[in-house]
Order: structure tokens, then C-alpha cells, then sequence
């Protein structure tokens, strides 16, 4: 099993743009290419970078108000299939899913809209799903996948980035997996403890 990983496909759905147009553009001078959705798929295009629309990809719009764009099969499959695995890459063969080698999340900001007094059905509204799905998928399978699960770890990528290049080490994606399970963890718990109010 191949313990350095290149970035090729890189899968990007973040709430807060701010500080990712520096990580962007050095991903695209090393060739990766970009799949999104929504304003971030927006984002990415008005920095003159191509980008793949996740829907084009699934076939399938951002429905039900924003609340499914990216929990589908193809999405998930491409980051989930473990590379080394025969049956996995047969599978995502035959069912034209792309190997998904990089996930950028940030999450929507649960805890600023409790703290601003927000009806409940707005605070509702910003538990993400989508989101964490993919940073716990990315984090799970990190022998194949680079996880960067909010803003916090832009600076991280892009330091093995301008160090390597578009090449990242076991040791790189187990750090990130685990400030994943960091966020996803801290994320929970904060929706937990609003409930339990």
C-alpha cells in the first residue's frame, strides 16, 4: 500500500470563503481539479479556476431547500473507496464514480447562531449534515483521502502543499483525520448540549 498519495480531485463545500483563495489557486497550479456545489462552486469559478458541479456529477439538483446536495453514492463512494481494495475500485468502475482525493470543509456556524439569539428554526437549520458526513467519511479513510475539516486547516494544507506539492504522507492525512474527529466530536457536542437545554 502506497504510503504518499497524490491529489488529484479535490471535492470543496465550505460556509466561510474567507482565507481559501490562497489554497485554491495553489491547488489548481499543481493541477487538481474541483467538484462543489452552490456559492462555494460560484466561489472557485470567480477565481477563474474550472470547477465540475457536484450535481453534474450525481445528476442530481440541491433539493429539498439546500439540505441534500452532496449525500449521494458518487459523492461518498469517491471518497470512501479504498484504493487498494479490488472490489471497491471495481465498483466505482462500474458505477462511474470518481476517486475524490482531497475534501475542504467548513461547516455552518451552529454556535454563532445560537449566540445571536436566533429562532429555533434557524438554529435548526444550521446543523449541518451534509458537512459532517463528508468530514467523518474523509477522516475514516484516511489512508487514501486529505481531510481539511474547517478554516482552522487551510494554513496546514496549504504549508504540505508549498512544501511538496499536491503530495501528501500518511502521517499528513492521519493529523488532519484527526482534527477532523476534533471538529465532528466539538460540532456534536455543542448540538447536543442546545438541545439539552
Amino acid at each position: 500500500m502506497a504510503e504518499t498519495k497524490q491529489i488529484k480531485t479535490a471535492l470543496v463545500s465550505v460556509f466561510h470563503k474567507d482565507g481559501l483563495d490562497d489554497l485554491l489557486k495553489k491547488l489548481n497550479e499543481e493541477g487538481v481539479k474541483f467538484l462543489s456545489t452552490g456559492g462555494t462552486q460560484q466561489f472557485i469559478e470567480s477565481l477563474g479556476i474550472e470547477c465540475q458541479k457536484v450535481e453534474d456529477l450525481t445528476s442530481y439538483p440541491s433539493i429539498l431547500g439546500g439540505r441534500v446536495k452532496t449525500l449521494h453514492p458518487k459523492v461518498f463512494g469517491g471518497i470512501l473507496g479504498r484504493r487498494e481494495n479490488e472490489g471497491d475500485r471495481e465498483q466505482m468502475a462500474k458505477y462511474e464514480i470518481p476517486e475524490i482525493d482531497l475534501v475542504i470543509v467548513d461547516l455552518y456556524p451552529f454556535e454563532q447562531t445560537v449566540a445571536s439569539g436566533a429562532a429555533e428554526a434557524d438554529i435548526i437549520e444550521k446543523i449541518d449534515i451534509g458537512g459532517i458526513s463528508l468530514i467523518r467519511a474523509g477522516a475514516k479513510n484516511f489512508r487514501d483521502v486529505v481531510i481539511v475539516p474547517s478554516k482552522a486547516e487551510y494554513p496546514v494544507l496549504l504549508d504540505i502543499l508549498n512544501r511538496k506539492g499536491a503530495v501528501t504522507d500518511i502521517e499528513d492525512r492521519r493529523l488532519l483525520a484527526e482534527r477532523a474527529f476534533g471538529v465532528s466530536s466539538h460540532y456534536d457536542t455543542a448540538i447536543h448540549n442546545w438541545f439539552a437545554k
